[in-house]
């Protein structure tokens, strides 16, 4: 079990990181999906550290997969809105 938390927690820093390089990336060029891929890091950062310090039985956390749900979401709307603005 001590594993698990270790590597959850490991995995929450990278989304993290990921996320700040996405932010990094959209001050240096004002475009809103490094914007929406910054967020969508985060709530998946978010997601795999509520995962590892829940102390839930598993049938119990699947509302944590709505913060899941919401990054990639937000990612398709970013990519979506960025190929329509660029078609026209």
């Amino acid at each position: 079990m001590i594993l698990f938390e270790f590597l959850s927690g490991a995995v929450t820093m990278a989304f993290a990181i990921a996320g700040l390089y996405f932010l990094r990336f959209w001050t240096a060029t004002r475009d809103s999906l490094f914007l929406a891929f910054a967020i969508a890091f985060w709530l998946l950062g978010l997601c795999q550290a509520l995962l590892g310090l829940a102390d839930v039985p598993v049938e119990e956390r699947s509302w944590l997969y709505v913060l899941r749900l919401s990054a990639f979401a937000t990612i398709i709307v970013a990519v979506v809105r960025k190929n329509r603005t660029r078609s026209s």
